[in-house]
């Protein structure tokens, strides 16, 4: 077996996708058991829905058939980050017991898209929403470029019971008197995939719009399993999906222009729900090179894996702490710069504070009795290009230390976006850390 360097995984409810890139630098999606072209590895019907299994099966069949990469990103939904990633590493970890585990880092859906955009050189606006409209969940993130980064300045999730295009699908099968199961998907996708279906579609759901009524709503656009699908089934089973759209995008864009907009996701294929956002907001973005919208983000991840694009997913903002300092015998505040902007990225090394080229050395707090110094309370800013006072991130409080215990002061922002400050001991001590949440990405709110 061989070894590849670089993979990316989508684990998704219906499909799992593994990508790679090519020796001539395109992303594909890589060849296994069970691949169905252009959509990936099918979730075993015991898996629907379950990310964690899926990913297993999946990243097991990529083991067996190439060897164990080095390298894997994986992409996440951009909510509930953290839940997906530790879920993940623990994945991982099972399935590599007998040897070493591949270094793992996430990518949240708009930045692997945004990868797929900014490495074709087509990412030209300074904002962004991208939707990604999948089988769980329909989720717009509003990504404003800033040199080096993108930055996530907000975000809707729409994940109704029964999925989102999964329940639009299973309206569709329910109409024409099908169970929702694997086979009865197989044969809808297939139904779908026929030439001419799509135009079918669109002319009876014009006409069926245009004028309601039995006439146009019996039309049958296609057959599924030797049933027959009528306009109207797909009509009232169609507004599960701009439904669902509409609330997310107000939802995300409150308040703000319409940005352009870049679909991905299984459901951004279907012609009327591309139509109605076009409507609503404008043509989505060109994907590079045509790429099939279902495979925009793992195709964006693996460009990541590779090391062809730039994740620009570091932290855009510099933070600082807020510190006293003796001078002159008077105990001053001061706000202590821990890590210039651009700096932090998921996963990656805590960044300290330095100044001259050497680290900042701390006090936990005053001297107290006995020589120890009482427990302190902290606060946490982060700041613009602008500089400014700046955005309070929180307060944490510092447990007391030695009166000659001495400390470097940093923050690490760990892989499920979760920030924490880091206080590493002067000599062999073990770092302590305290968690900081998810530190703030709107480009106004950060101007305070």
């Amino acid at each position: 077996m061989t070894v590849s360097a670089a993979i990316a995984v989508d684990a998704g409810a219906r499909f799992t996708r593994v990508a790679r890139v090519t020796a001539d630098g395109r992303p594909v999606l890589a060849e296994l058991p069970g691949l169905l072209s252009e959509e990936g590895l099918p979730v075993p019907g015991r898996h629907g829905g379950d990310r964690d299994a899926a990913l297993r099966a999946a990243y097991a069949a990529y083991v067996e058939h190439y060897g164990t990469p080095e390298r894997v990103v994986l992409v996440v939904p951009q909510q509930d980050r953290a839940g997906h990633v530790r879920r993940a590493t623990d994945v991982l970890t099972e399935l590599h017991r007998a040897g070493p585990v591949p270094h793992l880092r996430t990518l949240g859906t708009p930045h692997a898209v945004m990868a797929l955009l900014r490495h074709a050189g087509t990412a030209a606006a300074p904002r962004y929403a991208v939707c990604d409209l999948g089988a769980t969940a329909a989720e717009v993130s509003v990504c404003s470029l800033a040199p080096g980064a993108v930055v996530v300045t907000g975000s809707a999730r729409h994940a109704p019971a029964g999925g989102y295009g999964a329940g639009f699908d299973a309206a569709v099968l329910a109409g024409a008197g099908l169970p929702d199961d694997e086979a009865s998907r197989r044969e809808l996708a297939w139904a779908r995939a026929q030439e001419g279906a799509a135009q079918r579609i669109d002319t009876a759901l014009e006409r069926t719009a245009r004028r309601p009524g039995p006439r146009y709503e019996s039309a049958v656009v296609h057959q599924v399993a030797g049933r027959p699908v009528t306009a109207g089934v797909v009509h009232r089973a169609l507004d599960r999906l701009t439904g669902g759209l509409d609330r997310v995008l107000d939802e995300a864009l409150t308040g703000q222009p319409a940005p352009p907009v870049v679909a991905a996701g299984g459901a951004a294929r279907f012609g009327p729900l591309i139509r109605h956002l076009t409507g609503r907001q404008s043509a989505p973005v060109a994907l590079p090179g045509g790429v099939d919208p279902a495979l925009a983000a793992v195709f964006g991840a693996a460009l990541v894996a590779a090391g062809q694009a730039d994740p620009a997913d570091r932290y855009p903002y510099a933070v600082s702490v807020g510190t006293h300092r003796t001078v002159a015998g008077e105990l001053r505040a001061e706000a202590l710069l821990i890590s210039p902007a651009g700096a932090l990225e998921p996963g990656g090394e805590a960044v300290f504070a330095e100044t001259g080229g050497q680290r900042v050395r701390f006090r936990a707090g005053p001297a107290g009795p006995a020589g120890r110094t009482a427990a302190r309370t902290v606060r946490i800013r982060v700041h613009d290009a602008e500089g400014g006072s700046g955005t309070p991130v929180g307060a944490l409080s510092i447990p007391p230390g030695g009166e000659e215990e001495r400390f470097h002061v940093g923050v690490r922002i760990a892989d499920d976006g979760t920030a924490r400050l880091v206080l590493q001991p002067l000599g062999d001590g073990t770092p302590g850390e305290y968690p900081l949440g998810v530190l703030p990405t709107d480009l106004e709110g950060a101007r305070s």
